[in-house]
């Protein structure tokens, strides 16, 4: 028992501690003055503390807690709602409890509750909202408990363990017609077939195999050749496509993440966009998202790789759809490597034949040299590339050192040059500023693109 009375008076709040001042002072003169009354004051002053502490000591609590996240995966920008049951699993009513769910700081603040005298069995439906300003996902709880005595002297607190996931991905921008799949020859739903059956006499056989299944036997040609043969099955054909995405922090402007945090990261976005991406990075992810999304509508699959390899979700393999590319995008983080080359030899193991789009932060002829060179199939492909000065010149740079002219015109230079390297081997290139939402570049980009579907040569 005295243990517990001194982790609780070692718990004072800022009234009880005030309190123990004064009853020390009042003790101090009562006896420097020999005023018996001054004394009797401070003993009852210095005694109220030490009978909240054994009060809340002696408080016992069991408490159980669950969470109901509506949506549990939500874009950038938007809203949750949280459904918080607090069940008092002791028989006992409890007393004055004082809850706070911790959240990350990218959630919004702390929500706070307070709970008297639920009884034994009873549950508490309390409710708050989370705003994901920041992709990735995030932890809401423990529940941290709180027990205070009715004088608010003394407070003892408690955490529990038990947590629940919100995934913030990014946001998916609608976009127009055009690009790849998004016209003749793959059709709207980006597949077809390798085998195309026209009748018995075209039907495509190949010898026998010893574990052939005998009931493809195609006899009519078996008869004719003296030979046993087989049918070849028609096999769905799935287009595929591929996005690169340039997570290089040097190739981008960053926001301070706990600016971006408290929502305070001043960018002037697109006109009519409230929660514009904050820095170059968060563009290009959305761009990946909403181009991903839109081509997979369209039938193909995806594979996205970075500057470090392929992305990749956990317990999942091959190409991704559009909701596992939003999973894997939301966890995209910007990187520390310096050079595309790990990521251009990641895209040319996955790309094949088909399309490839790439997303691109500050870059020069020298870092598409490579990606132009690894390029050479039938398909068309596309590249944006980001005008990371715009993002300066948008306020992302508020009480930080600009860049200089010198260093902006190095930039757009080496910019200019890779745009002409590109072009000049038959890529459609676009810019990305600040100023300009997705479908307005994806426009750009693909108005004088073929109409073409995915992986379908001309």
């Amino acid at each position: 028992m005295r243990g517990r009375v001194g982790a609780a008076l070692s718990s004072l709040t800022v009234r009880g501690r005030c309190l123990v001042a004064a009853g020390g002072t009042l003790l101090l003169l009562g006896m420097l003055l020999g005023e018996r009354s001054l004394v009797q004051l401070a003993v009852f002053v210095l005694a109220l503390p030490l009978l909240s502490a054994a009060a809340v000591a002696r408080e016992r609590f069991r408490l159980a807690s669950r969470r109901t996240v509506t949506p549990s995966r939500v874009p950038r920008g938007q809203d949750a709602d949280v459904l918080l049951e607090v069940t008092n699993a002791d028989r006992r009513t409890g007393g004055l409890w004082l809850l706070a769910e911790q959240l990350p700081s990218e959630l919004g603040a702390s929500p706070r509750f307070v709970v008297e005298r639920l009884g034994g069995g009873e549950t508490a439906a309390l409710g708050y909202q989370v705003h994901g300003s920041r992709r990735g996902r995030h932890t809401l709880g423990p529940l941290r408990l709180r027990l205070v005595d009715p004088f608010g002297l003394v407070m003892r607190s408690a955490a529990g363990a038990d947590t629940v996931s919100l995934l913030v991905v990014p946001r998916v921008r609608p976009l127009g017609p055009g690009g790849p799949a998004g016209g003749h020859g793959g059709g709207g739903d980006g597949s077809r077939r390798s085998i195309a059956v026209h009748g018995e006499d075209d039907v495509s056989v190949r010898e026998y195999r010893h574990g052939d299944d005998l009931r493809k036997v195609h006899w009519r040609t078996t008869a004719r050749t003296g030979e046993l043969m087989v049918r070849l099955e028609e096999r769905p054909w799935r287009a595929q496509a591929t996005l690169l995405l340039d997570t290089r922090s040097r190739a981008h402007l960053i926001a301070n993440r706990d600016a971006t945090a408290r929502g305070g990261v001043p960018v002037a976005g697109p006109p009519g966009d409230d929660n514009p991406p904050p820095d170059s990075l968060e563009w290009l992810v959305e761009a990946a998202a909403s181009i991903g999304s839109a081509l997979g509508r369209r039938g193909a699959t995806l594979r996205v790789v970075t500057e470090a390899g392929e992305l990749a979700v956990a317990g999942h393999r091959g190409g991704m759809d559009a909701d596992t590319l939003l999973d894997a995008l939301a966890a995209v983080r910007p990187s520390k490597n310096s050079a595309l080359d790990t990521g251009i030899e990641a895209l040319r193991e996955a790309a094949g034949d088909g399309p490839v789009v790439c997303l691109l932060g500050a870059v020069g002829a020298d870092d598409v040299a490579d990606l132009v060179r690894s390029r050479s199939g039938p398909s068309t492909d596309y590249a944006v590339l980001v005008d990371v000065g715009s993002w300066a010149d948008a306020g992302l740079l508020r009480g930080r050192r600009a860049p200089s002219d010198a260093a902006r015109a190095e930039l757009d230079r080496q910019r200019d040059d890779a745009v002409t390297l590109l072009r000049a081997a038959g890529w459609h290139v676009a810019i990305a500023r600040a100023d300009v939402t997705v479908d307005q570049v994806w426009a750009e980009l693909t108005e004088t693109a073929p109409a073409r579907g995915v992986g379908v040569p001309a």
